[in-house]
């Protein structure tokens, strides 16, 4: 558990503020996250490498020369907003163009690649990498969807290294896949982590056994099996890996054995003295072994081995000189000169509204926060329905996204915001606020639902109905989901099919939200009988069989209260 705390949910920023603090001649804080405290060559692209916190070393301990340029930090586990990477990148850019480098996880893909289009959209080039070293999460065919987990260090090491030996855009990103596609994990669990404030960890592990192929947001293994000793399980790490080794490759590995939290140093050392003797006995060349808290997860119980089958090229970068907090490697040549600016966001003027939508937008100040207070409400039950399959912070990130955007809305109405603003002020720190997935797609879904009001006029009923299902449409393109997929969606579809069906038989928007509501928690309930195709929870298969989906719960639980909030 996490002893020093002050507030749970302060937990992440205070944490990276006094990051920050400890390490000035590394570091600035700037919004979402930090970036390096000197200057960067003009010209030279920028490695900006993030996801959630909770994962210390990963993602900020490796900024500094010979590695990243900047770091977007979320909420524990929560992938950075949009925001918060456009922040960083903004503020790490220095005419080169930027590399994004994350692991291959659905919140970070939707908010690394917003923040890439609004990048793009200003005449930066963006390049997107995304981690998948993971040998449980997905086939051998299917490499690069796979999640990343401690593989993310030696594939941002080396592209750090390509470009600080002077690489541009085009070839950083070569050198990234390159080592991204030479690089395999796999990683044991003995028991779960326990997210700051909480009580009990996501999940336990049955004592004497031991999960097989564990993610790094505190997700159990794809299988469980009983305990070995530190050599079996060496071998059994090993063999794993190598059961996926190139046919011809050079006999070198660059070897990373990490500990994710509770394992401590001597343990791993007894299990790398195992790796270091099979290796040897498979003909191969430990190059460069890192043997530490890498990647971690909290305090989780349990360890990961990650080898990348190296070139001559991937050598020389694996072994280059590196100066992070985190991270250090000889000496990195050059002077460096202290960062005198970094971008600083700020919200646009407020646009003139009228008196019709001002009021609309009161009554949508009003149903915002029933909406937070119904995810308070449930939070506990959200948060476990997301530990069975999954890293149990969902309902934290609808707390946190809820209260956001609430808070949001609140202050764009007392400045006069109109419905429009309102709701896409709402939106934007909806995102921000929650990360992750969840986070993402919630902030699309207002924003949407904003894009579809104005400023300068109220609303009739029809207005308000097909501004739903725009935000309904929104969360449907953004997030590539499908009826049958356990996502949001199966809920979502229900919903929008039986409130445009309703609404255009009888035009009473009260009773259509009740019969819509009413058919997304009967989907809701259906996605027990689903076995997930998308996101994290696909990664665990069977177990994610008779158990709702947390994001269609979530959802059908929020559009019954604001049937209710109408209805009253």
């Amino acid at each position: 558990m996490t002893y020093l705390i002050n507030k749970a949910e302060d937990f992440p920023a205070e944490a990276l503020a006094g990051f920050a603090a400890a390490h000035p001649q590394y570091v600035t804080a700037v919004h979402g996250g930090v970036v390096r405290s000197t200057e960067t060559p003009p010209g030279q692209p920028a490695l900006v490498i993030g996801g959630g916190s909770g994962h210390y070393p990963a993602f900020a301990g490796w900024v500094g020369p010979g590695l990243g340029h900047g770091s977007p930090c979320g909420n524990i586990f929560s992938s950075p907003s949009a925001s918060q990477v456009y922040s960083v990148a903004r503020s790490a850019e220095n005419g080169g163009g930027v590399i994004m480098g994350f692991g291959n996880y659905a919140g970070d893909v939707l908010h690394f690649g917003a923040a890439a289009e609004k990048l793009r959209a200003e005449g930066v080039d963006v390049r997107i990498i995304m981690v998948s070293d993971d040998l449980a999460s997905n086939t051998a065919e299917n490499h690069r969807d796979r999640r990343g987990i401690a593989g993310d260090l030696p594939v941002f090491k080396i592209a750090g290294a390509a470009i600080e030996a002077g690489a541009d855009l085009d070839e950083t990103e070569r050198v990234a896949w390159k080592a991204n596609d030479a690089t395999r994990s796999l990683g044991v669990a003995f028991d779960g982590c326990t997210l700051p404030g909480a009580a009990e960890p996501l999940f336990h592990v049955e004592q004497g056994t031991m999960a097989i192929g564990l993610g790094i947001h505190g997700e159990p293994g794809v299988r469980e099996e009983p305990m070995r000793t530190a050599a079996e399980i060496a071998d059994l790490l090993v063999d794993g890996v190598m059961a996926e080794a190139p046919e011809a490759h050079s006999g070198r590995v660059a070897v990373l054995l990490n500990g994710l939290g509770t394992v401590k140093y001597e343990e791993l050392f007894v299990v790398y003295r195992q790796v270091d003797r099979r290796l040897q006995e498979l003909g191969l060349t430990a190059v460069r072994p890192e043997v530490g808290e890498h990647v971690t997860s909290l305090d989780m119980a349990g360890l990961s081995l990650t080898l990348v089958f190296l070139d001559e090229e991937l050598e020389e970068y694996w072994l280059a000189p590196a100066d992070t907090p985190a991270f250090r490697r000889g000496e990195v040549p050059g002077e460096r000169t202290q960062r005198t600016t970094v971008y600083q966001p700020g919200e646009a003027e407020i646009p003139s509204s009228s008196e019709s939508s001002r009021a609309l937008a009161g009554a949508i100040v009003t149903a915002l926060d029933t909406l937070h207070r119904t995810c308070v409400t449930h939070e506990e039950e959200l948060g476990q329905l997301d530990a069975v399959a999954g890293d149990g912070d969902h309902g934290a990130a609808m707390v946190a996204g809820s209260r956001g955007a609430t808070a949001a809305a609140k202050e764009a109405l007392a400045q006069g915001a109109g419905a429009r603003t309102v709701l896409i002020r709402a939106g934007s720190a909806w995102s921000e606020a929650a990360g992750g997935t969840s986070g993402a797609l919630w902030g699309a879904a207002l924003t949407a639902v904003g894009g579809s009001l104005s400023d300068d006029d109220g609303a009739d009923v029809a207005t308000l109905v097909a501004a739903l299902l725009a935000g309904i449409g929104a969360v449907e393109r953004l997030g590539g989901a499908k009826a049958g997929d356990k996502t949001m969606m199966d809920a979502a579809l229900p919903f929008a099919e039986q409130l445009r069906a309703h609404f255009d038989a009888t035009g009473d928007p009260e009773a259509a939200l009740a019969e819509a509501a009413g058919a997304a928690r009967s989907a809701a309930a259906e996605t027990a009988e689903i076995t997930a195709r998308l996101g994290r929870s696909r990664v665990l298969g069977e177990k994610s069989l008779g158990t709702p989906d947390p994001g269609a719960h979530s959802f059908a639980l929020l559009m019954t209260a604001l049937a209710q909030h109408i209805k009253d």
